[in-house]
This record gives structure tokens, C-alpha cells and sequence, in this order.
């Protein structure tokens, strides 16, 4: 039994006498019959009444129980669901941030092609590619002769030819970037297809 609801117990049947004569009925010796009567009557009340309060205190002890229960679940899924909704939006800062540099990407891309990543700017330019390829999982796609793919790339010009037997990336117009599975941005491309 909790200490506590004991406790409540003991205190509720101070003062109360359960001789044996309470427990029978009968008038303790030495009594009038009328007034010892009286005298049970009024302890078996007090009696019932302290048996009333600790049902009341059982019972209360046993609502409180069930409310921290409950109080304990909710706070549980309240931080599952915290973590969860954190790397979410983890997720999409990152996304955010890579979305934001695609520009500057594509300009080093373009200089990188005509030959003017070079000195300084070739060393920053090569820096700033590792740390979005390391820190946030960014990939560049989309190379001469791959096989054309819908999800991962968007076709702006197409061509027919006889050295492919299937639709082939001819020309990338600009890379495609993603983010693990995720696709950033679709690689546009122009398509050879079988002649």
C-alpha cells in the first residue's frame, strides 16, 4: 500500500476506540443500554466516515496517478515529434542554402568550361564545391552520354542520332544538383534520340 494513502488511513481512525464492543453492538459493561447505544452509534458513524474518507483519498490518489500517466505520454510524443519536425526543418534550410549558391555554381561551372577558373579564384571556387559536397551532401549530375532519365533531367532541346539506341544526353546546358535523394535542381540538357 503507498505510504502516503496508509498514512491517511491512520489519521481518519484517531480517536476512534474499535474495542470489541464497537464491533458488536453492545453496550460496554458498566453502561446504561440506552446510553451506550448512543455511544456505539456515534462510533460506528465516525467509523463509516473515516472508511468514506480513505475511498475518497484511494480514489484521488488513483485519478492523479492516471493524470501524470497521461501528462508523461503526451510529453513523450511531444518530443518525438520535436525531433522529427527538427530534421525536417534541417533539411530544408539546407536545401534552402544550396538553392540560394546555384547561381554562384553555375557561374563557376561556366568559368571552370571556358578556362577561367584559375589563381585564387580557382582555389576558392574548388573550396566552396568540397564544403557544399561534404558539409551538406550536394552532388553535381548530368553528363555527356548519359541516359536520359525524366526525374533527374528536363530536356530543352532535342536531336535525333544514329550512335545511340536509347534517349542520351547530347549537351548539358546546366548541371543538375541534389541533396541525397533529393533533387535540387534537374539538370537541363538537350537529348539525342535513336535515328
Amino acid at each position: 500500500m503507498d505510504p502516503a494513502l496508509a498514512d491517511a488511513v491512520e489519521s481518519a481512525f484517531d480517536g476512534v476506540d474499535l474495542g470489541d464492543s464497537a464491533q458488536d453492538g453492545a453496550a460496554p459493561a458498566g453502561d446504561g443500554g440506552g446510553a451506550g447505544q448512543a455511544g456505539a452509534d456515534g462510533q460506528a458513524s465516525e467509523l463509516e466516515q473515516a472508511r468514506s474518507q480513505a475511498a475518497q483519498a484511494a480514489d484521488e490518489l488513483a485519478r492523479a496517478r492516471a493524470d501524470l500517466y497521461n501528462l508523461q505520454q503526451e510529453y513523450q510524443g511531444f518530443v518525438r515529434r520535436s525531433r522529427e519536425s527538427a530534421a525536417g526543418h534541417r533539411e530544408a534550410g539546407q536545401a534552402s542554402v544550396v538553392e540560394t549558391l546555384i547561381p554562384v555554381l553555375d557561374e563557376i561551372e561556366l568559368a571552370r568550361q571556358h578556362g577561367d577558373l584559375t589563381g585564387t579564384f580557382g582555389t576558392i571556387a574548388g573550396k566552396l564545391e568540397q564544403i557544399l559536397a561534404d558539409k551538406f551532401g550536394l552532388e553535381r549530375f548530368g553528363e555527356v552520354g548519359e541516359v536520359f532519365d525524366p526525374k533527374l533531367h528536363e530536356a530543352l532541346m532535342a536531336t535525333e542520332s544514329a550512335e545511340v539506341s536509347e534517349p542520351s544526353i547530347a549537351l548539358v546546358l546546366q548541371p543538375g544538383y541534389k541533396l541525397g535523394e533529393r533533387v535540387v535542381r534537374a539538370a537541363r540538357v538537350q537529348v539525342a534520340n535513336p535515328a
